[in-house]
């Protein structure tokens, strides 16, 4: 068998195979390992890392396309600086992702503009580069959506499609005040969570007025017990950072 009939044999196979990122790059790697007279098991280990940061990146791109975050909302332009350290040392404990291992949620209280949306979906973002799966929506559209499913007699399979995401992000909780069935059908859903997956969520009210939100002391004091018994609470009561950004351009 002649080189040329080599090469095409070769990449038939890696094409059949389903390895793109090593038909792509085997050959560079192969005169860089000649070149530096590296081992055969040094050159396996190349071609397969190849490939496995290949699918890994694929991956992590896909999982943000699913995860509904703004992607805007990242890490590097988050100004951190705005912290107090106590929270920067929560921030830096999120990071790595144990606490989903845990099935815990990561609550984050402040008022209107303080950051706290900003804050989580980078916190999202860098759980979704480590392979996890997140999924994001806003309070007001997640419960609409339940209370269709509801309707429809869909909710344990809406439920249940949810919890494939290791964290669900419900954005702005309390921000607009919704009618007692939305709120049932969403104590449902946090229930659900409990001890299963880890929740987040941003909210400008304090637990002392999320009776206004579940409409029912019973139901507020059950809620909140399911979302705090393992969790991270951040408060962000901090001046609005978007109020800010405006009066430097005034």
């Amino acid at each position: 068998m002649n080189a040329q009939e080599l090469k095409r044999k070769l990449n038939d196979h890696l094409k059949a195979m389903h390895l793109p990122a090593i038909r792509k790059n085997y050959e560079d790697i192969i005169r860089r390992v000649e070149k530096e007279n590296h081992s055969y098991e040094l050159f396996l280990y190349e071609l397969l890392e190849c490939e496995y940061e290949s699918r890994f990146n694929n991956k992590v791109a896909r999982l943000l396309r699913e995860s509904k975050l703004p992607l805007e909302k990242s890490l590097e332009n988050f100004q951190m600086k705005r912290l107090t350290p106590q929270v920067k040392t929560k921030v830096k404990s999120l990071l790595n992702g144990d606490f989903l291992d845990r099935r815990e949620n990561v609550l984050a209280f402040g008022n209107s503009g303080s950051g706290k949306t900003h804050l989580l979906c980078a916190i999202c973002q860098e759980l979704i580069k480590q392979g996890k799966r997140v999924y994001f929506t806003d309070c007001q559209l997640l419960t609409q959506e339940l209370l269709i499913a509801k309707r429809e007699l869909r909710l344990p399979k809406v439920i249940k499609k949810l919890s494939k995401y290791e964290a669900i992000f419900i954005d702005d909780i309390g921000y607009v005040q919704q009618e007692r069935n939305e709120m049932e059908v969403l104590f449902t859903f946090l229930s659900s969570r409990y001890e299963q997956g880890s929740v987040l969520l941003t909210s400008n009210l304090p637990f002392s007025k999320w009776e206004a939100i579940f409409k029912d002391p019973v139901i507020t004091a059950a809620a909140i017990d399911r979302l705090v018994h393992h969790s991270v609470i951040i408060e962000m009561n901090y001046k609005s950072f978007r109020l800010e950004e405006a009066q430097k351009k005034v």
